[in-house]
């Protein structure tokens, strides 16, 4: 028998196990990423319902849905239980906001969601809507990858390009669900990665319109590489209505602490591969032999049992001042921004921060510099369109993003920008 019931069936007790009110019933749940999404828990294969991967469980079928699909909950997960019986002290962490949607007579769910598949200009209703997603520090962050794109950040690849708040995919948790939003448009078969951060300011993301980004909308389909970029500010998706960034410029972003590579199957479990430790610039290894069978599909080659991985410098870092002095610094959001110390005792707080990027020109083309080897410079156009991609003879490297290599001797106005965050 299913445990689920009438309005009047939910318990009572603020002690209670949580219980959640969803499409009409109530079903024991937990809570998931910060309370962005809920786990449902059923006794039968109700729609919707995938097998309960975890042994032992008491309830044989799960499903995840998003806070907003929920009309009420009543009772505790088991991380607010938790606190309750240890007396630990919760990290102070504002919750991000949902789409904000104006009611209307003339505008019903499916007819937002057609407009979301098409351009939108910034006077637009759709538009009004896409800006209620706003982005703070410490919004945890996600990129959907490729294995080809897991072991290209085990070994110094950064955040860039097409990102999304987890806050708004936190549901979708298998391979199936989150493989429209992967750059390269690839089945994504039985797992799917993704690279998982915290954001450091609103300044290093932007909204992929027709207003912000024209030139992706032009792009000639034998120059794109997975899904279309519709211009709404929204990801092509058939029923979900999930809203896109972009990383300013399409820049690199440095790597925050306590990064992490995560890998998802097709029971909707998430993995923790790796974890980045931020002193010692390196990846360590958080999965266990069980999950072996997860990094099948990565390249042939890859050193699978290595323990750490570690991530050589690149032209974009964070840097900060301390009593006059620049130095490389650590950024832990939303709190902690520090110089980069192996020792403890030198991890001082720094009094101001900022993302360093290298920006220049080549071909009359605005870039970012992404790698140097040789004389040679890895170069990635900030506003792309069907034009600077001829120009450059850039190729699509993923989703959105584009990359050549160039001669040093012929780029010019090559520069360090530091793009400075209030803290």
């Amino acid at each position: 028998m299913a445990l689920i019931g009438r309005a009047d069936d939910r318990p009572t007790s603020a002690h209670a196990p949580l219980r959640v009110l969803h499409d009409g019933r109530w079903f024991p749940a937990d809570e998931m990423s910060k309370g962005a999404a809920y786990e449902l828990f059923a006794d039968e294969p109700l729609p919707g319902f995938l097998p309960n991967p975890r042994p032992g469980a008491r309830h044989k079928f799960r499903r995840f849905v998003h806070a907003t699909d929920v009309l009420a909950a009543t009772g505790l997960g088991s991380r607010a239980a938790a606190v309750i019986a240890t007396g630990e002290q919760p990290l102070a962490e504002l919750p991000d906001q949902p789409l904000r949607m104006p009611v209307s007579r003339s505008l019903d769910w499916a007819g937002l969601h057609r407009l979301s598949q098409q351009p939108a200009t910034a006077d637009s209703v759709v538009a009004a809507i896409r800006r209620s997603a706003t982005i703070r520090r410490g919004t945890r962050m996600i990129k959907v990858l490729s294995a080809r794109q897991l072991v290209g950040h085990l070994r110094g690849w950064l955040p860039s390009g097409f990102c999304y708040r987890e806050y708004d995919v936190a549901h979708l948790r298998t391979p199936a669900e989150l493989g429209v939003l992967r750059g390269d448009g690839a089945d994504p078969g039985d797992v799917v990665f993704a690279l998982r951060w915290r954001a450091v300011d609103p300044l290093d993301y932007a909204v992929p319109s027709v207003d912000t980004y024209p030139g992706f909308v032009n792009i000639p389909p034998g120059d794109r590489m997975g899904p279309p970029i519709i211009g709404s500010g929204f990801a092509p998706a058939d029923r979900h209505l999930v809203p896109e960034f972009v990383t300013a410029d399409l820049a690199d972003l440095p790597l925050t602490a306590n990064a992490s590579l995560l890998a998802y199957t097709t029971d909707g479990t998430e993995v923790t591969l790796y974890t980045y430790l931020a002193e010692q610039h390196t990846w360590a290894r958080m999965w266990g032999p069980q999950w072996r069978h997860l990094l099948s599909s990565v390249p042939e080659g890859f050193p699978g049992d290595q323990e750490y991985f570690p991530v050589p410098a690149a032209p974009t870092r964070f840097v900060g001042r301390y009593r006059g002095e620049t130095y490389d610094a650590i950024a832990d959001p939303p709190g902690e921004f520090r110089l980069a110390a192996k020792i403890r005792a030198a991890r001082y707080p720094v009094e101001s921060i900022a993302r360093r990027t290298v920006y220049a020109r080549w071909r009359g083309v605005p870039c970012t510099i992404v790698r140097s080897e040789a004389g040679w410079l890895r170069v990635r156009p900030c506003r792309p369109d069907a034009e600077a991609i001829d120009q450059l003879a850039a190729q699509c490297v993923e989703r959105g993003v584009y990359e050549t290599w160039a001669p040093a001797t012929e780029v010019t106005d090559a520069r360090e920008v530091d793009i400075e965050y209030r803290l």
